[in-house]
């Protein structure tokens, strides 16, 4: 049975993961930015974008059946079956797909604002994030954490060396894209011989499709309306306002969803955790990972939303150009308090797919999609980028209330809402002396998070954020770390 520890610790190893993330957000933001200029990177937005859209498409949201019913799946048959079959969809649908990308390719040439060669290598670097999607999470549901960490570091660190070694040879823009084919193709081919060497090869009939399609298919138009939600923005900014524009945008939206790194390596386990428990009848240990996992996100979230929020031009400064900065700023306390909001509500999305209700969730984030699309069409062409953070939050802010009010009536878990508010109240006094501070520069900009982290845990602890019960439980965590 996976302990609460255990699940901490492999918590602590995907989030590790998702450090390297930001570590390339971090990378690729200067490097284009500073190198290649604000409308390159408007580019590889649109680029990064628009795999983001069409992936969703391909992979049918087999990789979420595959999540939710492999873990629990004891005949050797079904589990290949089920792999194969859904390789298999997906690589048919990116088929069509890329079809259609090169048979509309002069109108995708005049909506996206760039040439004719990005959009080839787009079609093949989706075929291939699609079928590494599905391998990837054919490890994920084997609970082959080590493996699974060892490829997403493979495809983390080889993208950040290939772009970056591209840009500095002087390969521009088309280095740096085809960089990230190359290696989504090298991927492929380690993920291929690790499943192969793990199952074994089958030729599928089929029998599971079916049920597999008829549980991923609503998560596919969740995807779908999810990317809405945090995508479509750049498409109207840069049709309305021009690419340049984009690049000023994207830099500030990226630094505001940096706080998805501290809800990702969570998702991750608990989408591996949650199904066994949830099958086995264990309820209250269920209810147990959520509402510990949601305290936690939020102990560290919350802070540090208020610190990117009161820092958010100095660190696009080091990031970025001045004039990025001077542009865009002001978007980042709204992208922060969004990525926050998303985070409550995936907590709640968990229960709503455990109980199979993945059509809700899709309804849901279809909701949240057309008020972001209507919004957009109304406000951006007047008042640009400030309009598209404030048409995110509210679109999140939707969406968080309608996927409470719908989980509820599946499973209820404890939240703890005077904790919140003590994250909150420890948040602001810690906000408030970033602004006295006012640092300038690297050195001084890393002092202030330090001193903050410092004056917000002692803030926290002093309002008794963290009982006994919580202390333990990490000190039963880090001890045996050190120990062994």
């Amino acid at each position: 049975m996976y302990s609460y520890l255990k699940f901490i610790k492999q918590i602590l190893l995907i989030g590790f993961i998702e450090l390297l993330g930001i570590l390339q957000t971090i990378i690729f933001l200067p490097v284009i930015t500073k190198l290649l200029g604000v409308e390159d990177y408007g580019i590889w937005t649109q680029i990064k974008i628009t795999v983001s859209l069409l992936v969703p498409f391909t992979f049918l949201g087999l990789h979420e059946a595959l999540v939710r019913f492999l873990p629990g799946e004891k005949n050797r048959e079904k589990i290949q079956e089920g792999i194969y079959s859904s390789l298999v969809l997906v690589f048919l649908a990116n088929l069509l797909i890329v079809i259609l990308i090169f048979a509309l390719s002069d109108q995708l040439v005049y909506f996206l604002k760039f040439n004719s060669a990005f959009i080839k290598f787009l079609s093949l670097i989706v075929i291939f994030e699609a079928l590494n999607t599905i391998l990837l999470t054919v490890t994920r549901a084997f609970r082959d954490i080590w493996k699974y960490f060892w490829f997403a570091f493979l495809k983390l660190f080889g993208e950040i060396g290939l772009v970056v070694l591209a840009v500095f040879l002087g390969y521009g823009l088309y280095g740096a894209v085809i960089s990230l084919l190359l290696i989504r193709v090298i991927l492929f081919f380690v993920l291929s011989i690790y499943v192969l060497a793990k199952t074994g090869i089958k030729m599928p009939i089929f029998s599971l499709a079916k049920d597999y399609l008829s549980f991923g298919l609503p998560t596919a138009v969740d995807g779908i309306s999810y990317w809405v939600i945090t995508s479509v923005d750049r498409y109207f900014i840069g049709f309305f306002w021009g690419i340049l524009f984009v690049g000023y945008y994207a830099p500030a939206y990226s630094l505001g969803t940096l706080l998805t790194a501290f809800l990702f390596p969570v998702a991750f386990m608990l989408s591996v955790v949650l199904p066994k428990a949830f099958d086995e009848d264990k309820i209250e240990e269920v209810k147990n990972y959520l509402s510990y996992s949601l305290k936690y996100f939020l102990l560290i979230a919350v802070p540090a939303g208020f610190g990117m929020s009161v820092l958010s031009k100095q660190l696009l400064l080091i990031l970025s150009t001045k004039e990025i900065a001077d542009s865009a700023h002001s978007i980042v306390p709204f992208i922060s308090v969004s990525i926050i909001f998303y985070g409550i509500s995936y907590f709640f999305s968990e229960v709503l797919i455990l109980a199979k209700k993945t059509k809700t969730i899709a309804l849901v984030w279809t909701v949240g999609a057309l008020l972001n699309f209507i919004l957009n069409i109304i406000f951006i062409p007047s008042f640009g980028i400030l309009a598209a953070a404030i048409t995110t939050l509210a679109s999140y802010s939707l969406c968080l209330i309608l996927m409470a009010y719908f989980s509820k009536k599946e499973l209820k878990f404890n939240i703890d809402f005077i904790f919140m508010i003590k994250t909150i109240l420890a948040s602001v006094p810690m906000a408030i002396l970033i602004l006295f501070f006012n640092p300038q520069g690297f050195f001084h900009v890393c002092l202030s998070v330090l001193l903050g982290a410092v004056i917000y845990f002692i803030l926290i602890f002093f309002f008794k954020g963290l009982g006994r019960k919580e202390i333990i439980f990490l000190e039963n965590l880090i001890i045996p770390s050190v120990k062994g």
